[in-house]
């Protein structure tokens, strides 16, 4: 899981796309940003100029150099400190503005990184807060094959021999997406938000007992794979035993919620027996969810109509 960025690899994945220079502090790339849980104070990774409660990444654009213009002397002086005292992993200039020479000295004596964009303000902190916002999400990895089905990301699980890769390779070739086999990688981008990825070493591969392990997006295309998808559903197999006694059950069916990082993802178990087609089972899963996103519960109505069936024929 990671909870911690450096300035330098910050600086490298956004240097591209932001056109970044680094101007100044070149002796801080190894100071630390953190996930905003293990912060003291109250977090925020990036902003634009806050003395009072400073962000880790500080915007600094025209309005924030005219303000610092703007200060006497001795308050200037204070106002520079109090930033540098922060320890922020760097203050990054808009619009190509040159940095004022005192800000670039204290840089380089408190090894703090300054870096240089011609982006304007909001469009860097619009990519700053969205780029730190990912590399420090919550992340979880997770056993089982995650595939995207009627769109929707669905994660199968179950115990080592039920069938779980089987039942994937039988669902791509009715058309389905594999995003990852064996480890998905779950990150928490928003409050209601998991998006499952697929490691880089087992990207494209599926393994099945017996075949190995096979490269899908060779047997069967492109459009077999899928880099990422939010996962909204969990399909667990469990072995057939004695039907059950709750009659509810049969109605219902077998569903319950599984907690993943911070939210509750539902669960529907499919038993694995002989003679029952897993794949379109768990097709019929899908779409009974997705009925069920819409509004739409079979099993609420069917006794709905049932208490209304008794109702109409009770004796008078």
């Amino acid at each position: 899981m990671t909870d911690r960025l450096r300035a330098r690899e910050l600086f490298e994945e956004l240097r591209e796309r932001l056109a970044l220079r680094w101007l100044a502090g070149q002796r801080g790339s190894e100071r630390l940003i953190e996930r905003g849980e293990h912060l003291s104070r109250r977090p925020s990774l990036a902003g634009y100029l806050n003395v009072i409660h400073p962000n880790k990444v500080q915007v600094v654009g025209s309005a924030e150099l005219a303000w610092l213009d703007g200060l006497d002397a001795r308050q200037r002086w204070e106002t520079l400190q109090k930033i540098m005292d922060a320890r922020p992993l760097a203050l990054v200039i808009t619009q190509d503005q040159s940095c004022p020479s005192d800000l670039r000295e204290l840089a380089e004596e408190t090894d703090t990184a300054i870096w240089v964009s011609p982006r304007r303000g909001f469009e860097l902190l619009n990519l700053l807060q969205y780029h730190l916002a990912r590399a420090l999400a919550p992340r979880l990895t997770l056993h089982g094959v995650f595939m995207e089905i009627y769109s929707i990301g669905v994660l199968i699980t179950g115990d080592s021999g039920l069938g779980k890769s089987e039942l994937a390779l039988e669902l791509i070739s009715r058309g389905h997406r594999l995003v990852a086999d064996d480890a998905p990688e779950f990150t928490q981008i928003a409050p209601d938000v998991l998006d499952g990825t697929c490691p880089e070493l087992l990207q494209d591969l599926l393994e099945v007992r017996g075949l190995g392990i096979m490269n899908i997006r060779q047997m069967f295309g492109d459009t077999a794979v899928k880099r990422n998808k939010y996962l909204r559903l969990i399909v667990h197999l469990v072995r057939a035993q004695e039907p059950s006694a709750e009659a509810m059950a049969r109605i219902t069916g077998e569903s319950r919620s599984r907690r993943v990082l911070d939210l509750d993802v539902p669960v529907v178990e499919l038993p694995v027996a002989a003679g029952r087609n897993l794949a379109v089972l768990a097709e019929a899963a899908v779409r009974v969810h997705l009925l069920r996103l819409k509004g739409a519960d079979p099993a609420v109505a069917f006794l709905a109509r049932h208490s209304e069936f008794l109702q109409q024929n009770e004796p008078s």
